[in-house]
């Protein structure tokens, strides 16, 4: 019926937020589901730049949860990120680069050719590990560990 496990969990998680019952009152979904502020975090920036570390922590996230990051990029190296499977396991909900936003059906990897930002909207989706990575590196710095519970 569904083409994917992710696009089923997604239904499902819009369709149990949107119900007007107490239990959604309890916690604290408004109209808008799960994309109401309540249900909203902001995660460490990652810091794309020759030699330092992504971020200072991995990140926990909550499945059904909406969560927005940036990406700053200081243009010291052409970079990217990569992690398809994290991309598989989220709902992105927006990309913004300078202003612009991007709805996607989905994201593969992210490349900054020069400095520059940019600012991820995704609701979590798929309890597992991920991670997100420097392609070709090999340092724990350059790499993301992410765990959806």
């Amino acid at each position: 019926m569904f083409r994917s496990a992710t696009t089923a969990a997604l239904i499902l998680a819009f369709a149990a937020g949107a119900q007007a019952d107490d239990d959604d009152d309890d916690r604290g979904f408004g109209l808008a589901g799960i994309l109401s502020a309540g249900n909203k975090g902001d995660l460490e920036p990652i810091q794309l730049g020759a030699g330092i570390p992504l971020t200072s922590a991995p990140w926990v996230l909550k499945s059904g949860m909406y969560y927005e990051f940036e990406i700053q990029g200081d243009g010291s190296q052409e970079l990217a990120l990569v992690g398809p499977e994290f991309f598989r396991a989220i709902w992105v909900d927006e990309i913004v680069v300078e202003g612009l936003e991007i709805r996607p059906l989905g994201i593969a990897s992210i490349e900054f050719d020069e400095a520059g930002e940019m600012e991820i909207g995704f609701v979590a989706i798929k309890p597992g590990s991920y991670y997100l990575k420097i392609p070709g590196s090999t340092g724990e710095t350059q790499r993301l560990e992410i765990t959806i519970e």
